[in-house]
């Protein structure tokens, strides 16, 4: 978190790449010079927990009357993108104005999504609030109780992504709008903070390291990640099993989906105590308490095995099973059996898309009833869990075949081509002259019929 003279740090910090799917951006000004000033300053690329949001509002120099603007979606990208596409004016202008202009302003520009959807029912549980919601641009603010603590939420329009137009024109409606009720207050000589954010990211300008990858992407090649590998320790012992993945959906019933991505490998909220490892089966158990949804817990587990083959000459690791268990409930569990799944056991397994349907590199076999009422979507998924060594992957075995359906189709191809190419040589061969020619000088040439 770095304190901010108004917008200056908000563009080197969308030059320097610091954003994310997984975070949305927190904008943040208070008639009070004091309430941040004691803030720590941390290194650019930073990630604000719900712990230190927390207690950057809950401070004893925080004004007693909190403002809350939320959007939609929302992320750093949309200060700079928008600010050249509607009618050459700036849509922001008045957010920006403002953070310029009041005695203490802050941006932290990567905030956990998951902490702002719950920031409104946190701060509700910690003070006996006087709570005024404004979901309309027009209506205005009602007289605060200077007496209390007020809570004044403010829910914004949302922002038509599918046009650039139209959603510069909203964004400059809803920056009027804040910029109006944040006048209202200071004209009243009401000591307040404020909080602009949104309640998701939106991807306006991808990084060059958040472009859809396509091909095979090793992680044991030299690239950048957007995170580390999960790195798990089993049994007492060093590091046994490594995990990576750059998306995780686990959809229940066609309807409900958790998205396990942040809190595996950012917020690493899975518990993994439950994993085991040894040299011929090893189990990685990935537990997240309350994912939502109505489940109280959801344990995602990789079973693996290590085996010596005769026919190769050599042992090969493979990923034999994987487990959906909600509520703990081993019972109920969906369990999927995996196609291909296989590396030689020196070696990790790759796959650029694991699931359960047929259309992805490795398709997920449902074992019983209840693998019907699940769907598993993994991409860039990579593991090992054995022989490992300094803490990272071996090399990747990939689970695409030789023959792609890419290469199938160039093979036939060309077979038609040469076989069109084949038929004309072979009929221009078949061409021939004629032995006898017609002399002008001489009597006509007669050929008998029989010839």
């Amino acid at each position: 978190m770095q304190l901010l003279p108004g917008f200056s740090l908000m563009f080197y910090i969308c030059i320097s790449g610091v954003t994310s799917v997984s975070h949305v951006p927190v904008l943040l000004w208070s008639t009070e010079s004091s309430v941040w000033a004691s803030a720590p300053v941390v290194s650019d690329g930073h990630i604000a927990s719900s712990h230190e949001l927390h207690r950057l509002l809950q401070g004893g120099d925080v004004p007693r009357t909190l403002v809350m603007f939320l959007q939609d979606t929302l992320s750093i990208d949309d200060f700079t993108y928008y600010s050249t596409v509607y009618e050459s004016e700036n849509p922001l202008q008045n957010v920006q104005d403002i953070l310029d202009s009041f005695p203490a302003s802050l941006v932290l520009p990567a905030v956990e999504k998951k902490t702002i959807a719950n920031l409104p029912g946190y701060l509700k549980k910690q003070t006996n609030w006087n709570i005024i919601n404004i979901d309309s641009l027009n209506v205005s603010l009602i007289e605060l109780d200077y007496t209390e603590q007020n809570l004044i939420i403010v829910r914004l329009q949302s922002i038509p992504r599918s046009d650039i137009i139209s959603a510069a024109k909203i964004f400059s409606e809803n920056d009027n709008h804040i910029g109006r009720i944040t006048q209202e207050m200071k004209d009243r000589g009401i000591p307040f903070t404020a909080i602009y954010t949104g309640m998701k990211p939106s991807n306006v300008v991808k990084s060059f390291d958040m472009v859809q990858k396509q091909g095979r992407q090793l992680l044991d090649t030299a690239k950048t990640v957007p995170y580390a590998p999960l790195n798990v320790s089993a049994n007492g012992s060093d590091s046994c099993i490594l995990i990576y993945a750059s998306q995780i959906l686990i959809t229940a019933n066609n309807t409900i989906t958790f998205d396990l991505t942040n809190l595996t490998f950012e917020a690493k909220d899975a518990n993994t105590s439950l994993s085991e490892c040894s040299a011929s089966d090893t189990i990685l158990s990935l537990f997240y308490s309350s994912p939502g949804n109505g489940l109280s817990s959801l344990e995602l587990r990789f079973i693996m095995t290590n085996m010596f083959y005769p026919g190769s000459a050599r042992n090969w690791f493979k990923l034999q099973t994987v487990l959906i268990i909600p509520n703990q409930d081993i019972l109920s569990n969906a369990s999927f059996s995996t196609t291909y799944g296989s590396a030689p056991a020196e070696y990790s397994y790759h796959c650029q898309q694991l699931g359960t349907s047929s259309l992805y590199g490795e398709t997920l076999i449902p074992d019983n009833m209840m693998a019907n009422n699940w769907n598993i979507f993994i991409s860039e998924f990579q593991i090992q869990g054995f022989n490992i060594n300094n803490n990272l992957f071996s090399y990747s075995s990939d689970c695409t075949s030789f023959f792609t359906p890419a290469i199938w189709m160039g093979l036939v191809s060309c077979i038609i081509l040469l076989w069109i190419l084949s038929y004309g040589i072979f009929m221009i061969m078949q061409l021939s002259t004629n032995d006898k020619f017609d002399d002008p000088k001489g009597p006509a040439l007669s050929v008998p019929q029989g010839e």
